[in-house]
């Protein structure tokens, strides 16, 4: 469960860091990408490890109202799995129609950007 938190925060803050204050993505990207203790965060910052929690908590938050709000994420999701579900299909029906899996091949690209 923790792991798969993790991934979700991670994920959430890759669409939504720049709507965050640096304090907020600094220890956001501390806690959950680089793997940093409250209190090394704390450390870092000369502030005490509730602090560190607190922000941490309100910027959790913070990123699931965005989501809530914008959905970018699991928009995100949804559209690579359809992807995922045409390239398995079209790989099975149509593996030898180069200009088929060369479009298939350039949404991808676009999604990725």
């Amino acid at each position: 469960m923790e792991l798969e938190k993790n991934n979700y925060i991670n994920s959430l803050f890759e669409f939504y860091e720049p709507l965050l204050t640096k304090k907020q993505a600094n220890y956001i990207e501390l806690y959950y990408a680089d793997d940093y203790s409250l209190g090394e965060i704390a450390g870092e910052y000369n502030v005490s490890r509730q602090a560190v929690y607190d922000n941490i908590r309100r910027s959790e938050k913070i990123l699931q109202q965005y989501e809530d709000k914008l959905n970018l994420y699991h928009s995100f999701v949804d559209r690579n799995d359809k992807l995922d579900h045409i390239q398995t299909y079209i790989q099975k029906k149509y593996p030898h129609d180069d200009q088929l899996n060369s479009m298939i091949k350039n949404l991808e690209t676009t999604e990725e950007q």
